[in-house]
């Protein structure tokens, strides 16, 4: 499976704000709350410390990643001439055989969230629905069996269900 580096512009700009509040904000209160413990003297025993220095850690990890991914991540923008067709960021509202309409959002991978129904762009719903439009009929081999939908209504602003 390739993987791509596309994200919609919303995905893009929560990373990059994570990220910037990471750097300006948690960071600089994090180090001075390790400053401070590590004043108080043994270090070996100073539970603020010791969290401190893995909470600094796991912050500095997370601003590595963020700022080697955003380097590479491309913004996609919807174009008018996608309009009736599904294409990355798209809401695709189906309906499968038993009746049961769903809405999904395809989204970049760094950017997915089941909850939202945002599935990534890589997974197999979202790689059978793509180039398809209104009425088509989709045939996905889930986990659970092979499903079939059909596309009720494609829109690049959002969906009501």
């Amino acid at each position: 499976m390739v993987k791509n580096n596309y994200i919609t512009r919303e995905g893009w700009n929560k990373l990059e704000k994570e990220l910037k509040f990471l750097w300006r904000e948690e960071r600089p209160k994090v180090t001075q709350a390790v400053s401070e413990a590590a004043a108080l003297g043994d270090r070996s025993e100073n539970a603020e410390y010791i969290y401190g220095k893995k909470r600094l850690r796991e912050i500095d990890r997370r601003i590595r990643f963020l700022s080697k991914r955003l380097e590479i991540l491309k913004i996609v923008d919807p174009d008018p001439r996608q309009e009736g067709r599904v294409y990355f960021g798209a809401w695709v509202k189906v309906q499968d055989e038993n009746g049961v309409i769903k809405v999904f959002r395809l989204v970049g991978a760094d950017e997915f969230n089941p909850i939202k129904k945002w599935i990534s762009i890589n997974s197999p719903v979202a790689r059978e629905l793509l180039g398809k439009q209104i009425d088509d009929e989709v045939t996905v081999n889930t986990p659970n069996g092979i499903i079939t939908y059909w596309i009720l209504e494609i829109n690049y602003q959002g969906i009501e269900l």
